[in-house]
């Protein structure tokens, strides 16, 4: 092995193609209406990036001030001009029509909300996960939380293609309305009260998975209907969020399928 060969840093990973760099393109970018996951503005930032931060915050695009130096580790271009703008890799849907997809296929509706997921990878694992199961939609929050950029697309597999994703702009309320709306809240915590195969996952329901380091947020897990505990017989005593999510979908699948056996004239 060449011991000169030069170490592996993140600037050498594949880039997000979602990146948009420098005043103008980004003013563009949010003129535009595309939607945008979130803008960084460099500390000290002056001019025409003001103009920018206002028309983002005006869209409600949350905007995050930090050190110049991210902004130089994100750039591609290396001429970034104090602004990064990261837009989404795919349209968001309205919660209407994640009710509406479940309402074409004859089905109660089923959803995964994830609460405050900040890999790219486990939440683009989770809309591979979610499409394979043929849930009807994905629910993530606006802020603390990973949108739809270029690596979550990348690791969806494509799934991005398939699945519905809708934005919340304030997670606790959308929480709410699912429940006004007649869905259950069943919350995945490794002290949960309920186990997976009691729950009833025939009903209309919502799977919530919380983030990677904190679990359910204590506003989201006060929501939940059920709290469900996964059977952990090994040594560890935790799933990832993407595989927790994965194994109460396809619990869901299994409980939805011999639920419709049980409703045939003949079973």
């Amino acid at each position: 092995m060449d011991k000169k060969q030069p170490k592996q840093t993140g600037r050498l990973q594949a880039p997000d193609d979602t990146l948009v760099e420098g005043r103008n393109a980004v003013m563009e970018l949010l003129r535009a209406g595309r939607a945008v996951d979130k803008l960084f503005v460099a500390e000290g930032a002056h001019g025409r990036v003001g103009e920018v931060t206002a028309l983002a915050r005006e869209r409600g695009v949350p905007v995050t001030v930090c050190d110049r130096r991210k902004l130089d580790a994100m750039s591609r271009a290396g001429n970034h001009q104090g602004v990064i703008a990261q837009a989404a890799a795919h349209t968001y849907a309205s919660l209407d029509e994640l009710f509406a997809a479940a309402q074409a296929h004859g089905e109660p509706p089923l959803f995964v909300v994830c609460d405050g997921i900040e890999d790219p990878h486990n939440l683009g694992a989770i809309l591979r996960s979610a499409e394979a199961a043929g849930a009807h939609g994905v629910i993530i929050p606006k802020r603390r939380a990973v949108g739809l950029t270029g690596v979550v697309a990348r690791a969806s597999a494509g799934a991005i293609e398939h699945i519905l994703v809708h934005k919340a702009g304030n997670l606790a309320a959308t929480l709410a309305e699912l429940k006004a709306r007649g869905v259950w809240l069943f919350g995945a915590e490794a002290d949960g009260d309920v186990g997976l195969y009691e729950a009833d996952f025939a009903r209309p329901a919502a799977i919530v998975i919380g983030s990677e380091g904190r679990g359910l947020s204590r506003l989201t897990r006060e929501a939940c209907d059920f709290l469900l505990r996964i059977p952990m017989r090994g040594q560890v005593n935790s799933l990832n969020a993407s595989n927790a999510a994965a194994v109460l979908l396809y619990e869901a699948v299994r409980r939805r399928t011999d639920n419709l056996k049980e409703m045939e004239p003949n079973a």
